[in-house]
C-alpha cells in the first residue's frame, strides 16, 4: 500500500498537482494505523488514496490535509500529534474522540511539483534555456515544426520532442497541457506562433481557465511591442477574452539586458524561479530593508 501511495503521489506530481503525503512515523500504545502508514491526496482535495487506519483520526488528518492544498502553495511540512481518548493531554497532543488510548505522531508534507517548461520553437534560445533547465534539475519539453530543430541530438535530455505542424501539435498537446508548468513561444516564425498562442488560449476558453491558474501552465511570448499588439488584436477578434489574453506574459524574462541567447536564458528562467519560489524580484532583500 505505501508503494502504490508513494507512486500515485509522484504520478499527481508528474501533472503538475500540488500534492500533501501524510505518514505515520511513530506510534505508541493501541492504535488503527501502524508506522509507515499513508495517505495523499491532490486535485484540491477531491481525489485521494491510502489509509492511516480510518476512523475519527483519519478524518481529522483527511480535513488537515486538504485545507493545506487549498491554502499553502509552497513547500512545507508539519508534524502532529494525536491522542486516541477525550481526555489526552501533553505537549502539542490533539485529543480524539476514540477508545484506542493510543498515541499517533504523523509528518503531513505539501509537495510542488517542480516545473516543465514547454519550449516551443527549438532555435537558439532553446537551447541555450534548454542547458540551463537541465542544471536546475528541471524537465522541459520541445516543440518545432522543423525536424531539424527538434531531435534528441539538440535536445538529449527533453521529456518530450513534438516534431509536427501546428494543427497536429494543438491536437496532440490538447491532453496534455496540464503536464506543464510554462510555455514558452520562441518560434522563428511569428504566423506559427500566434497560431499557436491563440490555438492554446481558445483551449483555455473552452475550459473556462485562465493561464496561471494552480490548474494551467502560465504562458510567456518572446517578441516585441507590435508583435504581441498583433497577437491581441486577433485573440479579440477570435472571441479570446482579454482577461484571458493579459495573463499572457509578453515580453518574458527579468528587465536586466539580455541580448544573447544565455543572457536571455537567464532573465527567462529567473522569472519563472521567481513564480515557483512566489517571491518578487523587486522586493528589498534583508540589507535592504535595514
Amino acid at each position: 500500500m505505501t508503494a502504490a501511495v508513494l507512486r500515485w503521489a509522484l504520478g499527481c506530481l508528474e501533472l503538475q498537482k500540488v500534492t500533501v503525503v501524510a505518514t505515520v512515523i511513530e506510534t505508541s500504545g493501541s492504535v488503527p494505523g501502524k508506522t509507515g502508514a499513508r495517505i495523499a491526496m491532490s486535485d484540491m482535495g477531491e481525489n485521494w488514496v491510502g489509509t492511516i487506519g480510518g476512523a475519527g483520526l483519519e478524518l481529522k488528518v483527511l480535513n488537515r490535509c486538504t485545507e493545506l492544498i487549498r491554502n499553502i502553495s509552497k513547500p512545507y511540512g508539519e508534524i502532529q500529534t494525536f491522542g486516541l481518548n477525550k481526555g489526552a493531554k501533553g505537549y502539542e497532543v490533539q485529543p480524539l474522540d476514540s477508545l484506542c488510548g493510543g498515541r499517533v505522531t504523523l509528518s503531513i508534507e505539501v509537495m510542488i511539483p517542480m516545473p516543465h517548461i514547454l519550449l516551443i520553437g527549438g532555435g537558439h534560445c532553446a537551447q541555450a534555456l534548454s542547458k540551463s533547465i537541465d542544471l536546475l534539475g528541471w524537465k522541459y519539453s520541445v516543440h518545432d515544426t522543423r525536424d531539424e530543430y527538434c531531435n534528441s541530438k539538440l535536445f538529449p535530455t527533453a521529456e518530450n520532442l513534438y516534431s509536427n505542424s501546428v494543427d497536429e501539435f494543438l491536437i496532440k498537446i490538447d491532453a496534455e497541457l496540464s503536464k506543464f508548468s510554462d510555455i514558452l513561444l520562441l518560434g522563428h516564425d511569428w504566423s506559427e506562433d500566434q497560431q499557436r498562442l491563440l490555438g492554446i488560449l481558445e483551449k483555455f476558453t473552452q475550459r473556462d481557465e485562465i493561464s496561471n491558474s494552480k490548474t494551467t501552465p502560465r504562458i510567456g511570448v518572446i517578441g516585441s511591442r507590435s508583435k504581441w499588439q498583433e497577437f491581441e488584436k486577433q485573440g479579440l477578434e477570435k472571441g479570446i477574452e482579454k482577461e484571458i489574453l493579459e495573463s499572457v506574459i509578453c515580453p518574458i524574462g527579468l528587465n536586466i539586458g539580455a541580448e544573447s541567447p544565455e543572457e536571455i536564458a537567464v532573465a527567462v528562467l529567473a522569472q519563472v524561479m521567481s513564480f515557483y519560489k512566489q517571491v518578487e524580484p523587486s522586493e528589498p532583500n534583508w540589507r535592504e530593508q535595514i
